[in-house]
């Protein structure tokens, strides 16, 4: 479900910016541009977080291989749990290419 906080014009076109990306090369143009290089690291940190914790690994496991801090791990993990599922569902498409309408290309 969306949280209705976040469900506006603007966000709506910036989902709608993403879904119109149609190859690797161009994901990585439009993330340049729009995100700072940190807030684009962080980004790419936290879904390997994400990937790791639902993969079984520990903290200290995370922490040492990807630098994040214990309190992002335990964010993700919040979100994991009790989030809205987004990372389920990238993670899911990301281990399973037939669970993915469609495949980025580079």
């Amino acid at each position: 479900m969306i949280n209705p906080k976040l469900r506006d014009p603007l966000n709506d076109q910036l989902c709608q910016a993403v879904l119109s990306l149609e190859n690797m090369e161009e994901c990585y143009q439009f993330f340049e541009d729009i995100c700072t290089i940190s807030e684009w690291k962080s980004m790419a940190q936290r879904l390997e977080v994400a990937r790791m914790l639902q993969a079984g690994h520990t903290y200290d496991e995370i922490v040492e291989q990807t630098g994040a801090s214990t309190a992002t791990i335990s964010r993700v993990k919040r979100c994991l749990n009790y989030g809205a599922d987004g990372y389920k569902v990238v993670l899911q498409r990301l281990t399973d290419p037939k669970a993915c309408s469609r495949s980025i290309t580079k």
